[in-house]
């Protein structure tokens, strides 16, 4: 898979004029990876570890990761191994200084140009979610947040958490399109018939799967990308 930065990115020509569902992962996506917000909370996730079991930020450091990457999430994982109660845990980690994410007037204008609903899929907690979105002078133009509590406490990349939000919010998936930071997250999308983009991440293991999956669209600059959509109207961006 070529992901250079010409692959797939310019979608002048894209055949979108079918989407009616506009679906986006939160962290990293609505905003820019580069202000290193979710830094914050992956931190207070290897503290809350460290005061949870008693160990240092060695072993609390790949507790994290390694729940991450065999369940999804870290949080997924504490709740199978440890039956973890997931209210005090998304409280302390999503308890976070804002500051480095500004109002983004160049998105806001990009959202209020798309046809159709839009939706927030995320691993996320929705109270955390709204903050995020609201001091990023978005949160008007979403319907709904579709939150790890609607998803049963089943996370991406699980296929079922994506059925499940097709079915809770009456999504026809070859109408939808994702976006979203995580290439892995990408594929239980595609599988269901969702157009997908994935919006670039500099982080290793945002990449990871990239012999595997194949998104329909890369950019590194989601506002960018969707201003550069045709308008409506067929009249162009």
């Amino acid at each position: 898979m070529q992901l250079t930065d010409g692959a797939h990115a310019a979608p002048n020509g894209a055949d979108l004029a079918h989407i009616d569902t506009w679906i986006f992962d939160l962290d990293n996506t609505l905003y820019p990876s580069s202000s290193r917000l979710f830094d914050q909370v992956s931190q207070r996730i290897g503290d809350f570890i460290a005061t949870a079991f008693d160990v240092d930020r060695e072993e609390a450091h790949r507790l994290q990761k390694g729940y991450f990457r065999e369940y999804g999430t870290t949080l997924r994982g504490l709740m199978l191994k440890h039956d973890m109660d997931p209210a005090p845990f998304l409280d302390y980690v999503h308890d976070i200084d804002l500051s480095p994410i500004a109002p983004s007037e160049a998105l806001e204008a990009a959202l209020g140009r798309l046809p159709g609903r839009k939706l927030v899929f995320t691993n996320a907690d929705a109270p955390y979610a709204k903050r995020v979105m609201a001091r990023l002078g978005i949160g008007h133009h979403f319907s709904d947040i579709y939150d790890i509590e609607a998803a049963d406490w089943v996370p991406k990349p699980y296929p079922e958490a994506y059925a499940r939000l097709a079915d809770v919010h009456d999504v026809e998936p070859t109408h939808a399109i994702f976006f979203e930071d995580i290439l892995r997250n990408l594929g239980p999308a595609a599988a269901l018939g969702m157009a997908t983009v994935w919006v670039r991440n500099d982080s290793a293991w945002a990449s990871s799967n990239a012999d595997q999956i194949t998104p329909d669209y890369v950019t590194d600059d989601l506002s960018a990308w969707l201003a550069a959509l045709p308008a409506p109207d067929g009249t162009g961006g």
